[in-house]
């Protein structure tokens, strides 16, 4: 076991896949020279040379059309994009091409593609640089999305992601990437479509992911010395969603909040709610409850920012309000 920041650990798998796979390419803005806005690509392009480390100009729309068009043709292309908040200029070439082009080929062309990079709410970066796209492209069909929160599921998420012959939206929260933890030796891949059980309880089932995932475990601490049982679940796979570990905690714990930053208004926690709903209603002895990023712009100043997205305070609030009845 290797003590590993996060940015290492995906260094590691995007290392690793290139040097099995010579089909596998790197393509975005400073990707090579430079490393990688958060040196994820770090002198990889002394390795593998520029073209699998392809600097690119700053057009996210161009560039992204070009990996789908390199996918289409047999390669493995992954696209970083320097702040995941600009591949809204790429969104028709990640939706109409990449998630439907399988389809509408008629299964003539796959799309091997990883399109990863860093978003979610940093400290001050401006409403433009702390956008959380999950629910952006949550509705496209023939994508997958993939939220990593630790150095370990990073580095196996993202192996198997380079692997996987679909277009995998890899989201990266820009606050984990200096996140620490031993990671094995050995090569190891972890399931795209697998919600994670971080930990056991009865008392209420807590859903949530990425960054969110390390703001309920803080609260968890104060819960357990309260003498509360929450089972925590990170998501994960945002698309498609794991009903069946999800569904197995409601049956044990008949209460669901869902920790996320997305934002409230159409966020990641709506759909689940709905889906829910739908599949576990019977089960449930309380509506489900979500906590979400308020539905404004992000504020550069810090004190604000900090009050538009969910504080371990406010979890542990809502777990006792929630759990009354029972407790």
């Amino acid at each position: 076991m290797a003590e590993t920041l996060m940015f290492n650990a995906l260094r590691e798998a995007i290392d690793e896949e290139m040097a099995k796979d010579p089909t596998v390419l790197v393509m975005g803005e400073d990707v090579g020279h430079y490393g990688g806005s958060y040196k994820v690509t770090k002198d990889l392009y002394k390795k593998y040379g520029d073209l699998r480390l392809l600097d690119t100009p700053i057009a996210e729309n161009s560039f992204t059309g070009m990996a789908v068009g390199a996918a289409m043709t047999g390669l493995r292309p992954i696209i970083e994009g320097m702040n995941m908040g600009f591949l809204l200029l790429a969104f028709n070439q990640i939706a109409n091409n990449a998630g439907m082009l399988r389809y509408t080929s008629g299964g003539n062309f796959k799309i091997p593609m990883v399109i990863r990079g860093p978003g979610g709410v940093g400290r001050q970066l401006g409403a433009e640089h702390s956008q959380r796209l999950e629910a952006y492209f949550q509705a496209v069909p023939g994508l997958k999305i993939v939220a990593c929160s630790t150095p370990y599921n990073a580095k196996g998420l993202l192996k198997s992601a380079i692997r996987d012959n679909n277009p995998v939206l890899f989201f990266e929260h820009v606050l984990l990437y200096n996140l620490k933890e031993n990671l094995p030796e050995e090569e190891y891949y972890l399931p795209l479509d697998q919600a994670e059980i971080v930990r056991k309880g009865k008392d209420v089932t807590i859903l949530t992911y990425s960054r969110m995932r390390h703001h309920v475990l803080q609260a968890v601490k104060t819960l357990e010395k309260d003498g509360f049982d929450p089972e925590v679940i990170d998501l994960i796979s945002l698309k498609p969603l794991d009903f069946e570990a999800i569904g197995a905690s409601i049956r044990k714990t008949h209460r669901v909040m869902i920790v996320e930053e997305c934002m409230r208004t159409g966020g990641v926690a709506a759909e689940i709610i709905a889906s829910i709903n739908d599949r576990f209603f019977d089960e449930l002895d309380a509506p489900v409850l979500r906590l979400s990023s308020q539905d404004i712009p992000t504020p550069y100043n810090g004190t604000l920012e900090n009050l538009t997205i969910v504080q371990p305070h406010q979890i542990v609030e809502a777990v006792k309000k929630m759990t009354a009845a029972k407790v």
